[in-house]
């Protein structure tokens, strides 16, 4: 009896396109390179089993100064490598285009939707929303990002659920990793990751110019559905030398269901 009301059930919901809730519509828990946007570093993407799953909507989230916005460049400098399109919904205006060339990106690959830094908050979250639709719906992209991370925390919990769906239907079943970052894990899919950076920065010079001189950073991965649970810890130490853009060295060493360490240079 409950195997036939189990059966009555699924079959209602394949019916409503709603199947993907189900445990027996699982994706396999090793997906390919090809079904993911890797990071460009590389313990990080041996934590995530090959990088950002596609047709999913994940989530880099911390704090400020964490590395969130570092690790997104990086990723989106590796898929414009790749000879992909990427696309960046900037709901603030706060992108740092150097920041992104130094990273290695190829910069006609890089749609740049521009936000406004002033008016209501609320003004430019909904903007930047019916952007990030568009964007998704249009297709062609291999990497899709929005930044939230200046989005107060009680407005974002305040985002109606059918907002996050519209987004995770918008993705579900293309070639695009979408990409939400945010200040604390608000909206990730079922075949999402949840990807939560702590650390610390140190700085040197004055007040009037201070100059980051490296960044000590914990990334903490989590997503039930593909069984991916571990962490990253990155150390990293910023210099500039004359006449070559400045780029950080960064030290990684992952363990927990990766567990390998590795060396790589990652540019910011």
């Amino acid at each position: 009896m409950a195997n036939s009301a189990l059966a009555v059930l699924e079959s209602a919901l394949r019916v409503k396109k709603l199947d993907r809730t189900l445990t027996t519509a699982l994706p396999p828990v090793e997906q390919s390179a090809e079904a993911c946007a890797q990071t460009g570093v590389a313990a990080v993407d041996a934590c995530l089993r090959n990088g950002m799953p596609r047709g999913q909507l994940s989530e880099l989230t911390g704090p400020r100064s964490a590395g969130c916005t570092s690790l997104l460049l990086q990723t989106m400098a590796t898929a414009t490598q790749r000879g992909e399109l990427v696309a960046l919904v900037d709901t603030f205006d706060r992108l740092d285009v150097a920041s992104m060339a130094a990273a290695g990106a190829d910069l006609g690959r890089v749609l740049w939707i521009r936000g406004q830094a002033s008016g209501p908050p609320e003004w430019a979250l909904d903007r930047g929303f019916k952007a990030l639709n568009l964007v998704l719906q249009a297709g062609g992209f291999g990497l899709v990002a929005i930044d939230l991370a200046d989005v107060p925390v009680r407005m974002l919990r305040a985002v109606p659920f059918t907002t996050w769906l519209r987004v995770q239907r918008a993705v579900e079943g293309r070639d695009t990793a979408c990409v939400l970052v945010a200040s604390e894990p608000i909206a990730r899919s079922a075949g999402g990751l949840t990807l939560t950076l702590t650390g610390r920065t140190s700085w040197t010079g004055t007040n009037a110019r201070p100059r980051m001189t490296g960044a000590e950073m914990k990334m903490r991965v989590v997503s039930p559905r593909r069984r991916v649970d571990g962490e990253v810890a990155i150390r990293a130490t910023a210099y500039v030398e004359t006449g070559l853009p400045s780029y950080v060295e960064a030290g990684l060493s992952s363990n927990g269901a990766a567990g390998l360490s590795s060396n790589v240079a990652a540019g910011l």
